[in-house]
This record gives C-alpha cells, sequence and structure tokens, in this order.
C-alpha cells in the first residue's frame, strides 16, 4: 500500500461494507470538497460487508428486508434488477416478470446489488472533485492517535503504517472466536455459513432462536435433506436416509420464537420518530441530566399508537414499560412456540395480503429504534429495566423472519427433525475438552439437567463486545477511548446492588456507574475518553464496539443516520 493523496484534508474510511457505503454517500451528499477519502477494505468486495457476501451468506440465505424497506441508493432494486446478468437471475431463481420490489432477496444477490451501488457513488465522488482512493486486502490492526500532528495513524498487518487527518471505523459486525477450532464440534458463530455445508448424523444444539440461528437452519437443512411441496402447497421436509439419527435442537432463554415479517405502513422504521437534538437537550433539562426511559416510552411508542390504532392504546393506556412487557410476553408464553408462530405467520400473511399493519409491532420497532440515540442519557437504572423488559420483547418482534424462512421452520419441525428448548438465566455451555459441549440446563425448581451433544452452534447473534474485547490496543493503551458506562440516578440503590453487579463501579469520588458494553461516544460517534472529552479525529460506527450506547443498532437505516451524524460533525469542523 501506499498513499498518494494530495487533497488538503485526508479522511480513511476503515470498512467498505453497507457503513462505508452510507457514509460515502453522505459525504457526497453534503458537498465536501478538498477532500481526500481513503477507504481500506480487508475482503475483496465493497457494499456487502459480512451480512451479504460468501462471508455471511450461502446462495439459500434470504434478506429480512425488502427492496422498498431501505435508504434511498443511486437505484433502486426494481432500477438496478433488470440490468443483472440472466444467469445470475437464473441462479437466484429471480423471475423479472414477477419481481416486485417489496419482496426479499438473496443474500448474496442484494450484496451485488450494494456492490454495485458503490460504484456509482466512486464515480459520483470523482465528478464532485472529492479525491478516492479503495485499498483491498487491508487489515487495519491497531490506531494511534497522535495529537500533536493532529492526526491519526493507522497500523495494518503487513506492517505498513499510513497517517490521516480523521479516520471513520466502519468495520461491521464481528464475530471472535472462543473455543472454535480448539473444541472439535464446536462453532463460536455460524459464519462463514460454508464450514457448515457437512453431514451431521447426530442431534446438533444450536443456542439462540432468531436470525442468526436460522441462517445456520436454512444451511444444516439443505445437506441432510430436502423440501417440497404437498399437492395442497404446504412445504414439507425430506430427512436423507443417509443420516437418520440428524435434528436440530434450538435453546433459548425465553423458548420463543422470532416475529416474522409482516406489512410496514411506513417502511423505513422510526426514522421520523428520533428525538432532535433540541428535544434531548430540554427533556435533560427538565430530569436531571437524564432522558427517562418512561418519557420515551409514552412519547415514542404509545402517542403514536394511540393514533394509528385507538382500540389497541385502549387496552394499553395504563400500563408502563413492565406491565405493558408483562402482557405481551404472558400472551407469548402461555402457547406452545410453534402453535403461536404458525399462528403469527397466518397473521402476517394477511397483512402482506390485505396491506394492513400489525401497530403496536411496527410502533415497537420504531420504538427501538429512535432508542438508540437517547439510550447514552439513560440512567443506569433505567438501562437494566431496558434490558430486562423491553429488549427481550423487541428483540422477538424485530426480527422479521422472511415468509420462506417461516415455512421452512415449520416445516422442520413437522418432520420432528427441529424442536426448541428453554434453558432460563442459569443454562450454561460447557465445552468439552475432547470435544463436543454439555448444555447444563435448570429447570423452573432449580433442578439441574445436563444434555451432551457432539456438535454446538453458537447462534445468539452479534454480540455487544465489551471495552476490553476491542482489538485496537493502542486506542486503549493510550486512553483514546474509555468503556462506555451510566450514571446511577439514585447513588443509594447503586450502593446496594454494587456487591451482587460486577459491573457497577465506584470512582475516586464515591460515584456509581454502570460500565456497559463497547467504548464511550458522542452523538456524533466521536469517541470520549474517561473525562468525557471528544476526539475531533475519530470517529466509530462499527456496530460491536458501540453496542453499550446503541442497545438495538442494525440494518441500513442505522447506518444511513450514523453517517449523517458523522457528516454533520465533520461540517462543523471545517472538513468539507
Amino acid at each position: 500500500m501506499s498513499q498518494n493523496v494530495t487533497a488538503i484534508h485526508q479522511l480513511a474510511i476503515i470498512g467498505g461494507g453497507p457503513s462505508g457505503l452510507f457514509m460515502l454517500k453522505k459525504l457526497i451528499e453534503k458537498g465536501s470538497h478538498q477532500l481526500a477519502i481513503h477507504i481500506f477494505e480487508k475482503g475483496k468486495q465493497l457494499g456487502a460487508g459480512m451480512p451479504y457476501s460468501s462471508q455471511g451468506a450461502n446462495d439459500e440465505h434470504v434478506t429480512n428486508v425488502s427492496g422498498n424497506e431501505i435508504p434511498k441508493l443511486e437505484q433502486s432494486i426494481s432500477e438496478w434488477i433488470v440490468k443483472v446478468h440472466p444467469d445470475t437471475l437464473s441462479r437466484f431463481g429471480i423471475d423479472l416478470e414477477r419481481f416486485r420490489e417489496y419482496q426479499v432477496l438473496p443474500r448474496l444477490l442484494f450484496g451485488q446489488y450494494l456492490s454495485d451501488q458503490f460504484r456509482l457513488l466512486q464515480k459520483k465522488a470523482i465528478e464532485a472533485g472529492i479525491e478516492i482512493k479503495v485499498t483491498y486486502g487491508a487489515e487495519v490492526v491497531d490506531i494511534l492517535d497522535v495529537p500533536n500532528a493532529e492526526q491519526v495513524e493507522l497500523r495494518f498487518a503487513d506492517g505498513e503504517k499510513l497517517r490521516f487527518e480523521r479516520i471513520i471505523l466502519c468495520t461491521g459486525h464481528l464475530w471472535p472466536k472462543q473455543h472454535e477450532g480448539k473444541i472439535a464440534g464446536y462453532f463460536d458463530s455460524p459464519y462463514p455459513p460454508s464450514k457448515l455445508k457437512q453431514v451431521f448424523n447426530h442431534p446438533v444444539a444450536i443456542r439462540g432462536a432468531s436470525l442468526t440461528a436460522i441462517d445456520a437452519l436454512r444451511t444444516l437443512a439443505r445437506e441432510h435433506g430436502y423440501y417440497e411441496r404437498s399437492a395442497d402447497g404446504l412445504l414439507q421436509y425430506h430427512l436423507n436416509t443417509t443420516n437418520p439419527n440428524f435434528s436440530i435442537v434450538m435453546h433459548s432463554r425465553e423458548g420463543l420464537l422470532p416475529g416474522i415479517r409482516f406489512h410496514l405502513d411506513e417502511p423505513i422504521l422510526g426514522k421520523d420518530s428520533l428525538f432532535d437534538m433540541d428535544e434531548i437537550r430540554q427533556i435533560r433539562a427538565e430530569n436531571e441530566g437524564f432522558v427517562p426511559l418512561d418519557l420515551v416510552f409514552e412519547e415514542k411508542f404509545k402517542k403514536p399508537l394511540a393514533e394509528v390504532d385507538p382500540e389497541f392504546y385502549e387496552e394499553i393506556a395504563l400500563l408502563n414499560v413492565e406491565e405493558f412487557i408483562d402482557k405481551m410476553m404472558s400472551l407469548r408464553e402461555e402457547l406452545d412456540p410453534f402453535l403461536l408462530f404458525k399462528a403469527e405467520y397466518r397473521e402476517a400473511a394477511k397483512s402482506i395480503r390485505q396491506h394492513r399493519s400489525i401497530h403496536w409491532k411496527e410502533m415497537l420497532c420504531g420504538l427501538s429504534y429512535t432508542l438508540n440515540y437517547p439510550a447514552k442519557y439513560f440512567s443506569a437504572e433505567d438501562m437494566m429495566r431496558l434490558k430486562q423488559t423491553l429488549m427481550p420483547l423487541i428483540s422477538l418482534i424485530i426480527a422479521f423472519v422472511p415468509q420462506s424462512s417461516a415455512e421452512e421452520l415449520l416445516a422442520l419441525h413437522d418432520a420432528g427433525i427441529l424442536k426448541l428448548v428453554a434453558v432460563g438465566n442459569s443454562s450454561e455451555v460447557r465445552p468439552l475438552a475432547g470435544g463436543g459441549i454439555d448444555f447444563y440446563i435448570e429447570d423452573e425448581n432449580g433442578v439441574g439437567k445436563t444434555t451432551h451433544y457432539l456438535t454446538f452452534i453458537d447462534c445468539i447473534g452479534q454480540p455487544h463486545l465489551s471495552y476490553d474485547a476491542i482489538p485496537y490496543l493502542g486506542l486503549k493503551e493510550n486512553g483514546t477511548v474509555a468503556p462506555a458506562r451510566l450514571s446511577f440516578r439514585k447513588q443509594e440503590l447503586a450502593s446496594k446492588m454494587a456487591a451482587e453487579n460486577q459491573d457497577i463501579e465506584i470512582d475516586h469520588q464515591g460515584n456509581y456507574y454502570l460500565r456497559v458494553s463497547g467504548i464511550a461516544i458522542n452523538d456524533y460517534f466521536q469517541v470520549v475518553d474517561r473525562y468525557l472529552a471528544l476526539n475531533p479525529r475519530i470517529y466509530v460506527m462499527a456496530v460491536p464496539f458501540i453496542g453499550g450506547y446503541n442497545p438495538d443498532y442494525s440494518g441500513l437505516d442505522f447506518c444511513e443516520t450514523a453517517a449523517a451524524r458523522i457528516t454533520e460533525a465533520l461540517t462543523a469542523a471545517n472538513v468539507n
């Protein structure tokens, strides 16, 4: 690699996936000039990132969003797909005459779409006078801030070092390996899914029951049997005779299955429901510097729901967060998870057919998006409430399992191949040196049971990485970044909880804080140190590193919003 830039302001985007795509888009839209952008991509493809490349998908994997549910790019899906080579369309089973923009796409095909949009943006950037350079196969292994030079140094796996005035970390998903490769039969994630294209003639344990687990199911099912339609159109699964002992056992905390895609009145969820900066300042001024969770729930869920579904609103009008969650979860917990899933599949199909939303679910999805931005101003007490009550329901509803995946899951269950086990909060996965794992589960009476599995796949989704797990030692050792943490509103409560909660810490002035995952950032995704001093040179929108302050980051809409905030800060700093 060599640095060959002549513009005044030199900016590095680390990662050329969806985050980098939207970062470039926003910089162009802002009319940036005198700017040299160097994009460093570890792989060989721009735009796709992990989810939409071979690192995260095989041919059988599909998106959980449709073309009309993504932020606007240079071309719509409908405009782009008519130009795709017929062989590619045939490979993915796309019939142009039947194609509609509201249907989901194979993930690898969607990755090609994003790559093409990136190329169009590169061309547009050059035409706008922005110097742009892309380096593939570039792995950044460390980052050092150089305050005296007002630069940031990137260190690469090949030993090269380069400096820039600003850097934006857009590295996307990260799936650390802990036991994989050391313990036979243990997979720390199902990615890349090509590693699951093998035959297991025994039960396979999966931890998790949402989209990541369904990715594993789609691959495993095709390696061990096949699907076909019955005469009445029902999808059925048949196990190969060569692996008669194969089955899949999913394990989830609540023993519930995720929500299914339904019709959305507002395809880009939550985009128009964010608090603006002035609102946040006013709320904090009235609440001792905090943004109360109850206020967010009232303003961004219940009030909008009252307008679109007054009948349902009357049922929950007097309920607080905990009471609402108890009501909705109890309804789900009373039924067999597969019977409930089948009922919700029919409900979602009706919603799509009639173009009618399931309003409380849509409002909840919008709320989940809205929560990201004031979350850094929650009290520690409210963040614990959020994680213990609201997030479990949100994580179920916003999964948006595609109809085809729902059908496959039901077919596997009907064939006796798939079952779901509730594991509660006391379960434990115990890797064994000789291979496989023991899954320890306690029942409601505290009685433990251990089941041995030769193969285990951890599918709990993208982990929120702890501060200690952040891979860039230079940022941590030099104090450039700090652990994300939240203040307690009631210090006496924190004092009582501290002995039992290792995430509660106390500073030299005797103030208690709750340490949450990842690093601290401000509203513009700039890193801040322990003393809340912002760093004007380093921005982070790599989702695994900022989960503490963004409890429900997900999707291209998050990428666009984060990129807009970063561009706003860059513009204010005259990097344009």
